[in-house]
């Protein structure tokens, strides 16, 4: 509820009121991720290949919502490291199957270990009350996250 009014805020009023902490947490987070040599759009990838199994470049693109030569630019640059492989599809022989390889999925954790850590750094600076408060804030920002990404127009407004 907002403090005058006694009424439940607008999604604009708390958009307003979170961005810029947003913002700088983002910035903030993202300077130790800029420590490993892996680009935002490269872990994406590879965390979906994890998630979701070997899939076609053409799958990868439409869920990452970048064209396909993009995709396919980025997959080469995981291959050349070693990190995916690609074999061709024995049901259709002009499409490409990317997976993930054992050092793709090491690398993954690796960084996502790295991440967490620093995260729970962050968070560790909270007082009891609000880590309680930060919890539960996890389950909103989580299906936030989870309906943002599952829906096909995201990132698009009327």
């Amino acid at each position: 509820m907002t403090e005058n009014s006694g009424t439940t805020p607008t999604p604009r009023e708390i958009a307003e009121r979170i961005r810029p902490s947003m913002t700088s947490l983002y910035v903030t987070y993202f300077r130790i991720a800029e420590q490993s040599d892996l680009t935002g759009p490269q872990l994406s990838i590879l965390a979906r290949l994890d998630e979701y199994g070997p899939s076609r470049i053409s799958k990868i693109a439409e869920a990452e919502g970048v064209r396909m030569p993009t995709a396919s630019n980025t997959v080469n640059q995981l291959e050349k490291r070693g990190l995916v492989h690609r074999t061709r599809d024995e049901a259709d022989r002009r499409g490409v199957t990317v997976e993930l390889t054992t050092k793709g999925r090491d690398e993954l954790e690796r960084v996502g270990e790295e991440r967490t850590a620093y995260l729970a750094d962050m968070i560790s600076t909270l007082s009891e009350e609000n880590l309680r408060k930060a919890s539960e804030l996890a389950d909103v920002v989580n299906a936030l996250a989870e309906a943002y990404v599952n829906n096909p127009i995201h990132g698009k407004r009327d």
